[in-house]
Parts: structure tokens; sequence; C-alpha cells
């Protein structure tokens, strides 16, 4: 059983200060016992030096995401511009900081953490490419809804047999609950920091929440086992486009004022 009956996930904060001041003040409304950083905590043209230097005293359970993974081992010849902004700005204390987190995390028999899935940081858990789809409802292009059987079999053995087994993960930053026949729950609380992206891993792809609030997710335990509430902060989003756009990224900064994505990263307006 895990320590806490009340406790906040976030993830995907991509140096997005100014969100992630927003949601800790509303978790800290909600009178949560702890906090759990799901990983993608810095890379973007935000502020990703001053993101570290507010978590690293925070000391908070936290995974590496695959940013984390690709600012620490690529080249930065090979990185996006979003993790080559961020490797120029990072100091030594910071990179010694993500250095030195796990992967994944047991929280607790009943509880773990992972930023994909439990095995790989870039598998999406409850979502799936398809090239040619567009339906998932969040004004999406190329990704929809995981099936039931997708997602049992990107859980594989995690907390498999456990009563109420809850499986955190991000990474695609849409807000999604799940809970899989044998009854885990699964949880992608979405992203912090910014709520819309494309990519080419798969296929070329677009993901989008169509509003610009910054989302956690509260979890408590019950009787019944674990549940989730999703949560949506309002925050100055216009002052994370103005940064995004100083830094030459008009993409990010159309997205962080919409939720949609308008630009293909690497396009200018």
């Amino acid at each position: 059983m895990t320590p806490w009956a009340k406790f906040a996930a976030i993830s995907d904060i991509h140096g997005n200060l100014p969100a992630l001041d927003a949601v800790l003040a509303d978790i800290a409304a909600h009178g949560v016992e702890a906090i759990v950083n799901l990983g993608d905590i810095l890379s973007g043209p935000l502020w990703a030096a001053a993101t570290a230097d507010r978590l690293m005293p925070l000391a908070l359970p936290t995974i590496a995401g695959n940013h984390e993974r690709q600012l620490l081992t690529q080249p930065r010849e090979r990185m996006s511009a979003s993790d080559a902004h961020t490797h120029d700005e990072l100091l030594p204390q910071h990179r010694a900081w993500l250095a030195s987190l796990p992967p994944t995390l047991v929280l607790s028999d009943e509880v773990f953490c992972c930023h994909g899935t439990p095995g790989s940081d870039l598998t999406y858990f409850l979502e799936t490419t398809q090239p040619g789809f567009d339906g998932l409802g969040l004004g999406a292009n190329g990704v929809r809804a995981a099936t039931l059987r997708e997602a049992t079999e990107r859980a594989g053995s995690a907390l498999q047999g456990v009563a109420h087994g809850l499986i955190l993960c991000g990474h695609t930053h849409v807000p999604h609950v799940l809970r899989l026949a044998d009854g885990r729950l699964i949880v992608n609380p979405g992203s912090v920091g910014l709520p819309g992206f494309d990519d080419d891993h798969g296929h070329a792809h677009v993901v989008e929440t169509g509003a610009p609030h910054a989302r956690y997710a509260l979890l408590e335990r019950g009787a019944a086992g674990w549940h989730a509430t999703l949560r949506a902060v309002a925050y100055d989003w216009d002052s994370a486009a103005q940064r995004a756009e100083r830094e030459g990224r008009p993409d990010w900064a159309h997205t962080l004022r919409t939720g949609f994505v308008g630009l293909l990263e690497g396009q200018r307006a």
C-alpha cells in the first residue's frame, strides 16, 4: 500500500515555469501528501534552467523521460531544436540531477510510474499512431485512443495481479484515464507545459488537447481503490508564448496560446 492516500502526478513540464508554478499552487490548495513527476521536464525554448532550479530543492519523486535521456546521450548536432536549446542552457548541477533520475519508479506495491510505457520512454501508452486517422476528438491527426487490448499489452507485467494497481504515465500530453479488464488503472495526467506537439515517431502525426491550460492529476485512495481527477489550470500562457517567440519558436507560441498545433516544428510563420 502506498504511504499516501492522496497525491498529485505531474508530467511533461517542458521548461514552462509559469505553468508549473500555477500547477504547484493548485496542488497546494488540494492538500496532497506528495507530488510525483513523470519526466520530460526541461526541453523546450522556455525556462529550462529556472525550471530545474525550481524543482531540484523540492526533491519530488521524479523519473526521466525521453527528453532527459536524449539530453544526456545524444550529440548536440543530432538533437531536436528543443533539446539543443535546453542543452545550451543547462549547468553541470542540472545535468547531474537529470542523470540521477531513474527511467521508471515503483512508489509502492500498488503504484508504478513510467514516462511512456513500462518498457519504453517513446511508446505511447493510451494513444496509438495510425496513418490517416483523424478522429481522436481532440483535434488530433494520425493519432487515436488505444484499444483496451493495446493498452493491456503495453502494461505488460507491471503490477499484474495487484488488486488496486495504479500505473502512471506521461509522454503524449493527453489527459487520459483507462481501467484495464484486470482492474489496473492507467492514468496520464496530461502536460503541465505544452498542450500540443507534432512528431514523426512511427509516422508523422499531431497531438492537440485543444486548450492552453496546464494539466495534472489528483490521485486518491479509497476503499474501492484509486480514483483519478484530471485538473486543468489557467495560467499566463501568453507570457510563455512570448518567451517562445523571443527564442524563435512561433510553433510553440501558437500551441501555448491555443492548445492547437498551427505550425510544425521548424516552420516559421
